[in-house]
């Protein structure tokens, strides 16, 4: 009894001597516990304010100082054998704002152990809603909500876990709450990240404001859905969200990793046992190699580095454009098409593939994809034009596969006959050509393939076998 009588008076005399430090520069002293409803300590529980981080001991509890002006939340990073916490089914609970003018804050946090292992798991990356008006808005509520919703319903045996990839608005920081009450309720845990469009644009982003109390870009999105680099568990992947866009206000950015951003991400990942599978989500893509499509992060090597001991997925948007990557044996970017496609302008991305998102199946580390276009059949995987439909290629026919790498068979046959592997080539999509009226942009995407029919031929077949041998067939009458 002496022993824990001292033990607690050493806890509190260090404390105070941390009170009275930290009070001198003006920054504040993070106290609190983590507990599971039963009331039960969570040890070893990662809790950071977005730089410096600690974990939480035997007792459940932890002591964080910080600066609350530069870092306005404290946060956890869920453990695997807890359920995520969350609001009407979007993630909340797993961070608390700190009152800047207190030498001290108490946040403590309540988790809720699982009943079983979520080994197996769906995962829904969502790019770009990026709506600037109500009738985007209706159009986001009206399409994608409900299919979002439909395949929900489809997979209810499964946890689903979504990802909302940045630009949910287009700079209109009126419309995250009907944002967020149109995500609600799916069915779906959905987490949000920042893209270009999601910061307040009459201000720079924190790491470049001088003084954060007169604004600062990211405050409009922090008020609406926590902090802007943030990871958890589920199963055995750790999911990690990441800000890569560095603004200067006023539309101005660069698609790039901050050092703090870095810096934040190293610390993470020093908990994460190396081998470990990671979804890495971000706005900007890292490994696009589409000179003419552009926006990349300009510091993705330094990124690559530190992903290097693990196996990752990286899930991405802001292209309005699909493109598959790997740019390490161990790393896969999932660059995909945008849920409002080309910004609302019709059914498709600059590169034909149609608005939608990606669905994620999760097994222990096995991981499997498909995307989902908007309004179809999930089996909808490519789309097929005859001789003549495709301007420039008028006397083939053309197919767009849009979540095409390089692991895909595509073969092609002619009356029945098997002709081969149709031919990849790169050129700009029709089907986006005449959603805008026939205006070019100059951007040819790589996931198309051709075959040209002999004279009299009545019927062309293309068969598609992706990587995880499934089998998708089109066929078209000539």
């Amino acid at each position: 009894m002496k022993k824990v009588c001292n033990r607690n008076m050493l806890f509190a005399a260090i404390l105070c001597l941390q009170l009275n430090v930290v009070a001198a520069f003006g920054q504040t002293v993070v106290k609190g516990s983590v507990k599971d409803n039963t009331g039960k300590p969570v040890s070893g529980v990662v809790v950071t304010d977005g730089a410096h981080f600690k974990t939480t001991d035997a007792q459940g509890n932890y002591v964080l100082n910080t600066d609350p002006a530069r870092y306005p939340m404290v946060y956890i990073s869920t453990p695997a054998d807890y359920e995520l916490p969350s609001k009407e089914g979007v993630a909340d609970g797993f961070y608390q704002y700190l009152d800047a003018k207190k030498s001290e804050n108490q946040c403590n946090f309540v988790l809720t152990k699982r009943q079983k292992p979520a080994d197996e798991f769906v995962y829904i990356a969502i790019s770009d809603p990026q709506v600037r008006n109500e009738k985007q808005l209706n159009r986001f509520r009206t399409e994608t909500v409900p299919d979002l919703k439909q395949t929900a319903d489809s997979l209810k045996n499964f946890e689903i876990v979504g990802m909302g990839l940045g630009d949910l608005v287009w700079d209109a920081m009126n419309l995250y709450a009907p944002y967020r009450q149109a995500v609600s309720n799916l069915g779906i845990t959905m987490f949000q990240l920042m893209g270009n469009h999601d910061f307040n644009l009459l201000y720079k982003s924190m790491t470049q404001t001088d003084h954060p109390a007169d604004g600062y870009g990211e405050q409009n999105y922090y008020q609406s859905f926590g902090p802007a680099n943030y990871s958890f568990n589920i199963g055995k992947i750790h999911v990690i969200a990441m800000k890569d866009i560095d603004y200067d206000g006023n539309k101005k950015y660069t698609e790039r990793f901050t050092p703090e951003d870095l810096d934040w991400l190293r610390k993470d990942l020093s908990y994460v046992p190396e081998g470990s599978t990671i979804f890495l989500n971000v706005h900007a893509p890292v490994a696009n190699n589409t000179v003419s499509a552009g926006g990349n992060a300009r510091n993705a090597n330094a990124l690559f580095q530190l992903l290097r001991p693990y196996q990752v997925h990286i899930f991405s948007g802001h292209t309005h454009f699909y493109e598959n990557q790997q740019p390490a044996p161990t790393i896969y970017e999932h660059n995909i098409g945008a849920a409002c496609g080309a910004w609302w302008a019709g059914h498709v991305n600059r590169c034909g593939a149609p608005n939608g998102y990606l669905v994620v199946e999760v097994k222990g580390d096995d991981v499997k994809w498909r995307y989902k276009a908007t309004g179809c059949s999930p089996d909808y995987q490519f789309r097929l034009h005859k001789p003549g439909e495709f301007e420039s290629q008028k006397d083939y026919v053309v197919a767009n596969i849009w979540d095409w790498d390089r692991t895909y068979t595509i073969n092609w046959y002619e009356d029945g006959v098997l002709k081969g592997a149709m031919q990849a080539f790169d050129d700009e999509d029709q089907d986006y050509i005449n959603m805008v009226k026939g205006k070019k942009t100059g951007y040819h995407t790589r996931h198309l393939f051709r075959a040209q029919p002999a004279k009299g031929t009545k019927s062309v077949k293309v068969v598609v076998k992706n990587r995880f041998g499934e089998i998708f067939t089109k066929e078209v009458k000539l």
